[in-house]
């Protein structure tokens, strides 16, 4: 069993303890269940934004620890003051160390679209983003049926939700586009042995359809890499690691994106 198989495992049982804890007329009941979510296409094509997903990450499976020092508020107010053209949100606590109150702290001081980044098997997390008042919900095409994408996706919508699909290569892509679908992740990181190699979204990026936002996510380290990534048509770039294993996360995107704009300029 590979870490991408133990996660989806251990998801399953989250949920099923969760439909437990929490009804769905509770979730429905939340005050951020009736505020309409931003409009993800809106901000990641605002001039005046970095086109950069930027993440909150304190731990993952491969790196272990990456910074247990800041606090999700500090950090995030950081990344939107930064020009982040969204924030995207560990919620996973086993393996990420990440929470529904992390997103919900997230969303409360920033006014930009917030992505529930966790591992979805199962409807009833699309409710508990909405609850939590995300913008944005994560579908990964490695762990889903095309039908499942497709139930989801349809859902998400239903819900004004913006949905991001995560694929890792051109078969996933294939299955699993559906016009229930506003964005095609390209994930330079393969799940199932968390190894990376940035060259994946350049060997996919003329295979995602205009019709959709294209964001190019992990292995990015160098403002040289948004320029090209650019180049090929990717419109967001979603980064994590390469800020939070600084002392000062915002700081470190602070410069980041000053590097980005001189290289456009």
């Amino acid at each position: 069993m590979n870490i991408l198989d133990k996660i989806v495992q251990r998801k399953k049982e989250e949920v099923a303890l969760a439909k437990q804890q929490v009804s769905i007329a509770t979730l429905e009941n939340t005050p951020a269940f009736s505020q309409a979510p931003y409009v993800f296409a809106d901000f990641l094509l605002d001039p005046d934004r970095s086109g950069i997903i930027a993440e909150f990450k304190r731990k993952s499976p491969s790196k272990g620890l990456i910074n247990g020092d800041v606090s999700v508020e500090e950090v995030t107010k950081q990344y939107n003051e930064a020009g982040a053209s969204a924030l995207s949100v560990l919620t996973d606590r086993d393996f990420f160390g990440g929470s529904a109150e992390d997103l919900k702290a997230a969303k409360s001081l920033n006014h930009i679209p917030v992505l529930r980044k966790d591992f979805i098997v199962d409807e009833y997390q699309l409710l508990e983003a909405k609850a939590w008042g995300a913008d944005i919900i994560l579908l990964i095409a490695a762990i889903l049926s095309p039908q499942q994408i497709a139930a989801y996706g349809t859902l998400a919508q239903s819900l004004g939700l913006n949905v991001l699909l995560e694929v890792h290569n051109a078969e996933e892509l294939e299955r699993s586009l559906c016009p229930y679908v506003n964005a095609i992740g390209v994930n330079n990181r393969n799940l199932t042995n968390f190894t990376v190699d940035i060259r994946t979204s350049f060997d996919l990026a003329e295979k995602i359809p205009n019709d959709f936002l294209k964001i190019s996510e992990s292995a990015i380290s160098n403002p040289q890499t948004i320029k090209e990534l650019k180049e090929v048509g990717f419109q967001g770039f979603l980064i994590g690691e390469n800020f939070m294993k600084s002392q000062n996360p915002g700081e470190a995107m602070k410069e980041f994106v000053a590097h980005c704009n001189a290289l456009q300029s």
